[in-house]
């Protein structure tokens, strides 16, 4: 059994470096690349003003953070649900930044960068040239985007996993037309193994005689061989 996790994270800016902090973090857990329903959900408070740009890209402002809990309260919670496993992300190294940024605030290890999956790679690898963000990717794979009127980590987490499958095969694996545990049939070769004995039909007597009856009845049949004949000569 494989496990790994999705993530997906919104933030006050676009840069930790320069003060930015997380606002929502979501997670969903798969098993065997398939979603399991477990899933780590947070809005935080994140201390600091949100520019009214940020916001309308998320449609999150600061009176709705007020009270909720700082990313110092989540953060056990969350390193718990991910695990050890690989994480999942679109734009990995965004999201990684950010979390690295709020860990090292906490005295706390940053991420393995080893365990970062980025689906915009993956997506770049396999549709070069072409626009590959999750929006887009979402539209190719006929994947349903009518609730995302706005960034929202959670829901992009579920449209990810969707996305996700679909650039590494996922929802093909464990495919078989043998149903688990049955014994596969014999295969049945009906190849010739040997040279054909020819098998004529021969009509009987009576067979014959009803053709024979059936014919007379028709005009100028072809099936005799005078009619046959006479034909050939006007066909030329």
């Amino acid at each position: 059994m494989t496990r790994c996790v999705l993530l997906d994270t919104e933030t006050t800016g676009l840069d930790p470096a320069a003060g930015d902090r997380i606002i929502e973090i979501a997670a969903l857990e798969l098993v065997n690349d398939i979603p399991t329903g477990q899933r780590f959900h947070a809005l935080v408070d994140p201390e600091c003003d949100i520019p009214e740009e940020v916001v309308r890209v998320h449609g999150i402002t600061a009176m709705q953070l007020r009270g909720k809990p700082r990313f110092a309260e989540v953060a056990a919670e969350l390193l718990e649900f991910v695990g050890d496993g690989q994480l999942v992300a679109h734009n990995a190294a965004f999201d990684f930044a950010f979390l690295d940024a709020e860990l090292a605030r906490l005295g706390m290890p940053r991420l393995d960068p080893a365990r970062m999956v980025d689906t915009l790679a993956l997506a770049k690898a396999r549709f070069p040239g072409l626009p590959n963000s999750l929006d887009a990717l979402c539209r190719r794979f006929g994947i349903d985007l009518s609730e995302r009127t706005t960034h929202n980590a959670l829901l992009d987490c579920r449209l990810l996993a969707d996305v996700y499958m679909e650039l590494t095969g996922g929802r093909q694996r464990g495919l078989s037309l043998v149903a688990a545990g049955a014994a596969a049939l014999p295969l049945v070769s009906y190849a010739p193994t040997g040279p054909r004995t020819p098998r004529p039909i021969v009509p009987s007597a009576a067979a014959l005689a009803a053709h024979a009856a059936f014919v007379a009845r028709l005009k100028d049949p072809l099936w005799t061989l005078e009619a046959g004949q006479k034909r050939h000569l006007e066909l030329g």
